[in-house]
């Protein structure tokens, strides 16, 4: 009987320490950084598809490299400028091109969205830094923003990573090959344009860059 009890509080006293040890720190969606406390795990910085996976686009930028940091001057600690964005090898039938980019390191449900740009020419192959947060960009014609994860009035176009200080977040630009020109309003959520170009993509890429604070 005594070394019955005794094994039980050990029990108890070990599954305590677990529950304990175990727990990690909730965040809260608000404010003007990004919602997002989750830790990032050395040499974790692979394709991080939301899609089927198919990663036949080559994407590149000259102001970082893949799996390596994004220079400050394009974060909400800098100029909060657009970077630049190259893509090549799209798939035969490619009408326009689309690019979202957000953190999928949130521990929200979804992840924060920073970047959501469509309507972009097959043909273009690029986009140059500092695209205006404008819901209608001039240059490249016809090219439309969409909203990102920050309130108002600062939803519109590109924002920058802006990460609570003490841990790497992963950053994923997502080129989307449409074979179809779409008809679409400027202004989209993220869920409103996937749900738009979900039946038409051809082919996808991605580009991933680091921050910490």
């Amino acid at each position: 009987m005594i070394r019955s009890v005794g094994t039980a509080a050990c029990l108890i006293a070990i599954a305590v320490f677990f529950t304990i040890g175990c727990g990690g720190p909730t965040a809260s969606v608000g404010g003007s950084s990004e919602d997002t406390t989750a830790e990032v795990a050395d040499n974790d910085c692979g394709t991080l598809a939301e899609g089927d996976g198919k990663m036949e686009i080559v994407v590149t930028s000259s102001a970082f490299e893949q799996c390596a940091p994004i220079p400050q001057k394009y974060t909400g600690e800098g100029q909060d400028v657009s970077p630049p964005i190259a893509w090549s090898n799209l798939p035969d039938g490619t009408r326009e091109v689309v690019i979202i980019c957000d953190d999928p390191d949130a521990p929200g449900p979804e992840p924060w969205v920073h970047w959501i740009i469509y309507k972009i020419p097959a043909d273009l192959g690029s986009l140059p830094e500092g695209i205006p947060a404008k819901p209608r960009v001039t240059k490249p014609s016809g090219v439309l923003q969409g909203q990102n994860s920050w309130p108002a009035p600062k939803n519109t176009g590109y924002r920058g990573p802006l990460p609570p200080p003490g841990a790497p977040h992963r950053y994923r630009f997502t080129v989307y090959a449409i074979g179809v020109r779409l008809v679409s309003p400027p202004s989209l959520t993220k869920k409103a344009l996937v749900e738009d170009i979900r039946s038409h993509v051809l082919g996808e890429g991605q580009l991933i860059g680091t921050y910490e604070r």
